[in-house]
């Protein structure tokens, strides 16, 4: 356990800033899974319409600092990667 104040005060930021990275991550990979599950239930025209509100969320949760930008990059080109697999135009 910290013993300086300036340790007790930085605990006290980390633990701030975990919760705030554990609900912006958890909103992004949700987002994620209803975004498969479309494209799961081949629902191509939903998946579509809701694939640009997925990208906001994954940039905002990088814009945030909870993921790296190369993670960023890497979850949009998957999941457009999968929509693809369902062809049309």
């Amino acid at each position: 356990m910290a013993n300086h104040a300036s340790a007790i005060k930085r605990a006290k930021q980390n633990e701030k800033r975990r919760l705030r990275n554990r609900v912006a991550m958890s909103e992004m990979r949700t987002a994620i899974k209803k975004f498969r599950a479309l494209v799961a239930e081949k629902r191509r025209e939903d998946a579509l319409h809701s694939l640009p509100r997925v990208y906001a969320l994954i940039d905002r949760t990088r814009r945030k600092g909870v993921i790296h930008a190369g993670t960023a990059a890497r979850y949009k080109s998957r999941l457009a990667r999968v929509l693809n697999t369902l062809g049309g135009n």
